[in-house]
């Protein structure tokens, strides 16, 4: 009887004894350890294992064990709100931060997609009361230039033709850039009237004394008067008289220039043309466009759009510009059929500019990239 007694107390004992709480203490490193022999001795005990000889079998709380490991694991609410709300401030300060460097326009991939986007930029800007304004853009050439001097008034596919700048890389005379000038200036014009049908256009060209510098008047005529809208085609600077008068004459419709001849980026003459001094005097007088910007300003013109373009580290870049955005500078990528994004500028960036735009977006010189030594475009 003492006997069994003995045996019943050392059992239970023993039991006591071994306390499987050391297993399931979840803290640091020692979770990953314990965690390992906790569950075997669980797949043991599953097995039918009594754990060490003892007459009472190793019995394990589940419950326990649940509380214990997710407890190790589980985070306070006040930090996972506070993260999340710093998780969201983080996101809103990167929306808020991301039009600053995000293109917003983009350019035109034909002719008939650039029409289009000059005439949606020129009816806005005439909603926001902008009546006087400048447009500039490349025109239609053939790509293997046997087509060049043909009249585009008729639309033709047995031509394959691309957007070119109007500047001196252009082949011909300034007739033969009027030619594809005018058309595309009367199709932006049939556009931005509110006319119930594309209205008549009609052309004058005694704006252009000479006869062949390039210059031609563009008028609408509407079935209402007040919805005419005019546009000169290539001006030069000795078209400012004509431009004054019929800026006058048009009170609050819209005058447009289109292309006009005097360039964009300023040279010595220019630059001095636009002191009112002797020197600038002098300067206007040997062609600097000062005294013809000025007088454009005080009659109230601004660029609406433009979309110029030029070579830089061998390959073409281009640059866009409506009046309610600014600079946007795109790259052309090897095949010509698509442009990269590299960058915005409030101003008009010069050529050292764009270059070093170019350098810090990773783009390298042409030749590097048909040789091989760089990644195409």
């Amino acid at each position: 009887m003492l006997l069994l007694v003995f045996v019943v107390l050392l059992s239970i004992c023993l039991s006591n004894s071994f306390n499987p709480s050391p297993f399931l203490s979840g803290r640091g490193r020692q979770w990953k350890r314990t965690d390992r022999k906790g569950s075997a001795l669980i797949e043991l005990a599953a097995a039918g294992y009594a754990g060490p000889k003892t007459s009472s079998p190793l019995r394990i709380d589940t419950r326990s064990f649940l509380s214990r490991s997710t407890s190790g694991l589980t985070l306070p609410v006040s930090r996972i709100s506070s993260g999340l709300a710093l998780s969201a401030e983080a996101d809103d300060s990167a929306e808020a931060a991301a039009p600053s460097s995000r293109a917003s326009i983009y350019p035109p991939t034909s002719l008939d997609s650039m029409v289009d986007d000059v005439r949606r930029v020129v009816k806005r800007a005439k909603e926001q009361g902008i009546n006087r304004q400048i447009v500039r853009t490349p025109l239609p050439r053939s790509t293997t230039a046997k087509d060049l001097g043909k009249l585009y008034e008729a639309k033709s596919s047995s031509y394959d033709e691309v957007l070119v700048p109007c500047d001196e890389t252009w082949q011909g005379g300034i007739m033969q850039l009027y030619r594809a000038c005018a058309p595309v200036c009367e199709q932006i014009l049939r556009g931005v009237t509110n006319n119930a049908l594309p209205p008549r256009v009609t052309e004058d060209r005694s704006v252009d004394e000479s006869g062949v510098d390039g210059v031609g008047l563009f008028v609408t005529e509407c079935t209402d008067p007040k919805e005419d809208a005019t546009a000169f085609c290539q001006p030069t600077q000795e078209a400012i008289g004509s431009i004054e008068s019929i800026t006058s004459q048009a009170k609050d419709r819209l005058v447009m220039l289109m292309n006009p001849q005097w360039r964009d980026v300023d040279d010595a003459l220019d630059t001095f043309s636009k002191d009112d001094s002797f020197f600038g005097k002098l300067s206007s007088f040997l062609g600097g466009k000062g005294a013809t910007l000025q007088k454009l300003d005080d009659l109230g013109y601004q660029v609406t759009y433009c979309f110029d373009g030029y070579v830089c580290k061998g390959g073409n870049v281009w640059l866009l510009k409506t009046f309610d955005a600014p600079w946007h500078i795109y790259a052309e990528n090897d095949d010509g059929d698509d442009y990269i994004f590299v960058g915005l500028k409030d101003n008009r960036p010069s050529y050292q500019d764009v270059d070093a735009m170019l350098t810090d977006k990773g783009i390298t010189v042409k030749y590097a990239r048909d040789i091989g030594m760089a990644p195409k475009l």
